[in-house]
């Protein structure tokens, strides 16, 4: 008899589906009333800080440590997993202090959350995004110190290596992170866009 496949897909990837689906709709629905307010009032665009474009450059950095975490997990190799995990949540700590000077500099300016709508939606768009990639920082964390703390001896290793549920939960956190990286790249080009016309 032939073993039926389940095509069904995990509730966990469908939770991350419609969660990815509605952020972007959050981020597509801000940046739209960004535009129409700028035509709309004739506004000039703001100028984005430079840490926003250095921003960008940590975050991809941060997921390209997290894919070398997921081939350290597939490929058992424990301390290198570890290393990309703690370099990842390193880069994220960096992007969170970066971004904080970047609104510091806004601030400098005198561009104030009550300056104009522009810089409300400026504040507003990278505000949510930041605690977006704080919300992300717990379950890096716990992978992190997971690891640490149950990776000592081999047969731990290899139990924790082989557990198909934490392998999920590890690619969900990962495609997280891809989509926070591919939302910020677009928040930037976007603002830097808008500079030019």
């Amino acid at each position: 008899m032939v073993e039926q496949r389940n095509y069904l897909i995990h509730p966990h990837y469908l939770a991350m589906g419609l969660l990815l689906i509605g952020v972007t709709s959050l981020f597509l629905g801000f940046s739209g009333a960004y535009l129409y307010s700028r035509v709309q009032n004739g506004m000039e665009p703001l100028d984005v800080p430079a840490l926003f474009i250095f921003n960008t450059l940590i975050l991809v950095v941060s997921s390209v440590t997290l894919i070398y975490a997921m081939r350290y997990y597939k490929s058992d190799q424990t301390r290198n997993y570890q290393i990309s995990l703690g370099a990842t949540l390193a880069l994220t700590i960096v992007f969170l202090i970066s971004q904080i000077i970047a609104w510091k500099q806004l601030y400098d300016q005198g561009i104030f959350v009550d300056h104009s709508n522009l810089a409300s939606y400026l504040y507003i768009i990278s505000i949510i995004h930041f605690a977006h990639v704080i919300a992300g920082i717990p379950f890096l964390a716990i992978f992190l110190f997971t690891s640490i703390k149950r990776m000592k001896e081999p047969v731990s290793v290899l139990v924790y290596f082989s557990d198909p549920d934490k392998k999920r939960k590890l690619k969900l956190l990962t495609i997280y992170w891809h989509f926070l990286d591919i939302l910020w790249i677009y928040l930037v080009v976007f603002f830097l866009v808008n500079c030019l016309f």
